[in-house]
């Protein structure tokens, strides 16, 4: 059936819901109640009878003084079957202009015969438009969409989410928690940290989910896990990075192109969304959808598979984490929303302004929308970029109130009501200078309501170098506020930031050599290291946090090829990275950087000359394309690569990204994973697991310390004392010259006296026989003992 015959406009029912929203108006106790009401209602909806709903936030409109008789809603439906794993396809899509009801800043319509979207089929697309006195039409896309599959500059699909999450896998897992009152949720006891696109080969979060399919078979099955599985295994938190659209490539080519078209239908050019990210350059809208990069299908229902997946998970279900983005917006985010969400530019793009009740509203009902995918936690990005102008003081303030919102809200999941663990990142006073000596990273855990609610810890944070010699001295402050106000920190030295800052170091500062023979050994086993997990998992408070990348000793680096304007700057301020992951033989792997070997970077060396003359000539050009270009054609000898032009120049940057995201797919590294590592870092999971009361700040018993004399070497010692009695002593070598032969339990502890010590967990280097005695510790090296009360 043709779509004008099937669309019906429903203009009684639209009216209802215009006049259901102006009395909220009128009768809210404040706006903001008001917004939050009618931002239950934004969006495309379908109820239980089968109708869309829609509704749009449009002040644009009312700037522009639009009359209500041109503004309409947009219906399209492809009239040929349109293939969501396609690269490439061009199809003709019929066109329907649906009148809607308007009241102020508000438009509704209610509409039958619309075809919704689901796992198995396709729905209809949907945009508002409006006409000015040209007769030119204008778009205006939904940022409330749940299904998006050519991204968030793209018209969205109405999708049926009611039934998917009805028919979600996991559903006892959730009715288990159902009480008289919405369940809480507190924290876990460690957490894998996952970037979706370099987790598996394939890439997406269908992918993952097998992965965590298989790894829950094995289990059941009691077989053997291979260290590429267990990587993955002994974590109760898995947090993704975030899964929100992202932004398009700046100068296109966009996925949703119309080459043609009339009222009736119109022809549309359509690519799958291939963009590379690491997941934090977001536009804001689209937030409650998936990023349609990661769909292998295309179905948002994947990540409910995911959610699925985890719960259902043998032994102890797998807790779900999403990390929201919603403290800034990527300038890209101006395309594509009005300017009443924005309060104006920032380091990132644009700050938003939380201030107007109706975009606080509509930011936290997209979370809502998001975390009702299946989400046990949150993890919040960047909360002290949330502020406003407090115009009366003349200054900026930190909107403490909006993250105490982002906290409350109560989520419903098959039929559940639930309150989800919160994680802040939050480093205030950053970006000032002094934020590394001045943030107590407590700012939030101080100002909320929860007992519950964690921060990243200052061993967490961005800009932490554990491969340079006198790292951990030059931290023991902050390990010695750890011990004392740690519980309610995200502990741990690896993670998607902390590991593409430390690619940024340069090479030339004070090394610790002892960590590996070669740069690429050396930044592997600093994050991913024997006796820095012995102190997070054992001897400090707080929940752990591992980063895939990092335990698969895979690469990592900032990878988003989206960049046009200033993509030759970012990959400048990367260059140092190849130092430091890429060896002549990586580089050599015929399917390893072929993009850049293609544009005549045959060899490593080749590439290095290059990204040495880069970075300065952005510094001295001040960042001028065409000076660099004619600068870097005058080299003598003549540099590897193309006739260098701006042009080419933006190529490369796109070569380097797209080929520096598939070499940090973690695939690459399996292999070579030692089998002694993965065992061993398993078992401090397992540990730490078992002992709950570990995540507990330090008691008036407990110990931390280190040997003194130095003599070279950093060698803390930590005890324990849990509530049942039982005492766990540790000895870390963290870095420098070995020790002479010493007894770790005739160290002088206070506590550690007497006997009924077992030594229960020993590092790499450490034969499986040692049990007690005199033996030379080395960097890197850990030994854990216990004893019963």
């Amino acid at each position: 059936m043709a779509l004008k015959d099937r669309i019906q406009f429903d203009e009684a029912a639209s009216a209802a819901r215009a006049e259901a929203c102006e009395k909220t108006l009128m009768t809210a106790e404040t706006r903001f109640d008001a917004e939050r009401e009618i931002a239950r209602g934004l969006g495309g909806q379908v109820d239980a009878e089968g109708r869309a709903h829609f509704g749009f936030w449009v002040p644009e409109l009312q700037d522009a003084r639009v009359p209500s008789g041109d503004i309409f809603l947009e219906v399209l439906a492809p009239t040929t079957p349109l293939d969501l794993t396609r690269a490439h396809q061009e199809l003709t899509f019929e066109r329907v202009y649906v009148p809607v009801i308007r009241t102020e800043a508000h438009c509704f319509a209610v509409v039958s015969g619309m075809q919704a979207g689901n796992r198995d089929a396709l729905g209809d697309f949907y945009a508002l438009c409006w006409r000015d006195a040209e007769e030119n039409w204008h778009r205006i896309l939904d940022p409330l969409a749940m299904s998006l599959p050519f991204g968030a500059m793209a018209p969205a699909e109405l999708y049926d989410v009611a039934g998917m999450l009805a028919a979600r896998g996991d559903a006892e897992y959730w009715q288990a928690l159902k009480g008289p009152a919405p369940h809480k949720f507190g924290p876990v006891s460690n957490i894998l940290q996952i970037h979706v696109p370099t987790a598996t080969a394939g890439g997406t979060i269908a992918a993952l989910t097998r992965q965590f399919e298989r790894l829950a078979s094995r289990i059941e099955a009691d077989l053997p896990l291979e260290p590429a599985d267990q990587i993955f295994a002994g974590y109760e938190g898995v947090q993704l990075l975030p899964v929100e659209p992202t932004t398009v490539y700046e100068t296109g080519p966009d996925f949703w192109s119309e080459t043609e078209g009339d009222d009736d239908a119109v022809t549309v050019s359509l690519l799958r969304p291939d963009t590379t990210n690491w997941g934090y350059d977001n536009v804001i809208a689209g937030m409650a959808a998936v990023n349609p990069v990661l769909l292998e299908t295309g179905r948002p229902d994947e990540l409910v598979d995911l959610a699925a997946a985890l719960h259902n998970f043998p032994g102890t279900p797998k807790k779900l984490v999403f990390d929201v983005v919603y403290g800034h917006s990527d300038n890209q985010g101006l395309r594509v929303l009005n300017g009443h969400f924005f309060a104006g530019p920032n380091m990132y793009g644009q700050n938003l302004d939380y201030q107007n009740p109706s975009v606080r509203a509509i930011l936290l009902e997209m979370q809502r929308r998001k975390v009702n995918f299946g989400a046990d936690g949150v993890r919040v990005d960047g909360a002290q970029d949330f502020k406003y102008w407090d115009a009366a003081a003349q200054v900026l303030r930190h909107d403490d109130d909006y993250l105490q919102s982002m906290s409350d809200i109560v989520q419903e999941v098959a039929g559940t009501e639930y309150r989800p663990w919160f994680i802040f990142e939050d480093g205030r006073p950053w970006p000032e200078e002094d934020w590394e000596l001045s943030s107590t990273y407590r700012s939030v855990i101080e100002s909320q309501r929860d007992d519950d609610v964690f921060q990243w810890g200052p061993l967490t944070f961005a800009h932490n170098t554990p491969f340079l010699y006198t790292f951990w001295l030059g931290k023991y402050w902050r390990i010695r506020e750890c011990l004392s106000v740690g519980a309610n920190w995200i502990s741990g030295t690896s993670n998607h930031d902390t590991l593409r800052r430390g690619t940024q170091v340069n090479p030339k500062m004070n090394i610790n050599t002892r960590l590996g023979n070669t740069r690429m050994e050396i930044l592997d086993k600093a994050y991913d290291n024997p006796a820095v997990h012995t102190l997070t998992y054992v001897a400090l408070p707080g929940v752990p946090m591992d980063f895939l990348n990092a335990m698969a000793r895979a690469s990592w680096g900032f990878v988003r090829n989206q960049d046009d304007k200033y993509g030759v700057k970012v990959v400048a301020e990367e260059a140092i990275s190849l130092n430091w992951q890429i060896n002549e033989y990586s580089y050599s792997i015929p399917g390893n950087f072929t993009r850049l070997k293609a544009l005549g970077y045959e060899t490593r060396e080749d590439l290095s000359r290059f990204l040495t003359f880069l970075p300065a000539l952005v510094e001295v050009t001040d960042y001028d394309l065409e000076d660099i270009a004619r600068l870097l054609n005058t080299t003598e000898p003549k540099l590897a690569g193309p006739v260098y032009t701006v042009d080419s120049l933006k190529e490369i940057a796109r070569a380097w990204m797209n080929d520096m995201h598939e070499y940090c797919n973690i695939t690459h590294s399996l292999g070579s994973l030692d089998p002694v590592q993965c065992d061993y870092t398993l078992a401090l999971r397992k540990f730490r697991a078992a002992r709950p009361w570990l995540r507990d700040n330090y008691g008036p018993k407990d110990h931390f310390g280190y040997l003194e004399p130095l003599d070279g070497r950093t060698v803390f010692t930590a005890l324990r004392h849990g509530p049942d009695g039982e005492q766990v002593f540790t000895v870390l070598h963290m870095e420098g010259k070995p020790t002479s032969d010493v007894d770790p339990l005739r160290l002088g502890v206070p506590g550690t006296e007497g006997f009924g010590w077992e030594c229960v967990l020993r590092s790499p280097g450490i034969g499986a026989d040692y049990v007690s005695g005199p033996l030379v510790l080395k960097d890197s090296m850990a030994l854990v003992f216990t004893r019963k009360g």
